[in-house]
């Protein structure tokens, strides 16, 4: 992870984020990284909206991320805000199935450059969310990460992470939601 810093996505960094994703031509379709907030006006209708969308959340304070940079390129993020700021996540049904507490925070989605995978930016994002989480006043943190011990996966299907960093990171598995999805939380 050296080399790498994070910083807070706020109004500030917003152009940063910006050109990232418009480098990777709005990630995952267009998403913009809405997937996990509430079903606004333009969810899903087009990456135009959900960019707006986005930009909205951002600079009314109701978006967060840690932003990676490589010196002054933003290469990657780690989302994560509150339950009622990200109210969607995969595996829904086997999770509310094995109801515990809400967290005070959850960990929904990570996002790589392509020229920068495998270098250690989501670890970094990890630690630059969990430094500003611990910022915001801190509590239980929850993540979703895909557990890829003894088989290759795309990394298209690790928009939540890795379980293996997660746990590098402190964190614990609380239980299983999906095939080889797992709920982990941390306390920060």
């Amino acid at each position: 992870m050296a080399g790498f810093h994070t910083k807070a996505l706020d109004g500030a960094t917003w152009p940063d984020f910006a050109a990232l994703v418009e480098r990777h031509k709005g990630v995952w379709g267009g998403c913009w990284c809405m997937g996990f907030h509430a079903k606004g006006e333009g969810w899903g209708k087009s990456a135009e909206l959900n960019r707006a969308e986005k930009e909205t959340l951002v600079r009314g304070g109701r978006a967060h991320a840690a932003l990676v940079y490589d010196g002054d390129v933003c290469v990657g993020w780690c989302q994560f805000g509150s339950p009622q700021e990200l109210p969607r996540i995969k595996n829904r049904v086997e999770y509310e199935a094995g109801k515990t507490d809400l967290p005070a925070w959850r960990i929904t989605c990570f996002f790589v450059d392509r020229a920068c995978r495998a270098r250690g930016v989501a670890a970094a994002g990890l630690g630059g969310a969990m430094a500003e989480i611990f910022r915001l006043g801190g509590g239980v943190v929850e993540g979703y990460p895909e557990d890829v011990s003894g088989r290759k996966v795309s990394g298209s299907f690790l928009h939540g992470g890795t379980l293996a960093m997660f746990e590098a990171a402190g964190f614990g598995k609380v239980r299983q939601i999906g095939k080889h999805k797992w709920v982990v939380r941390a306390e920060r």
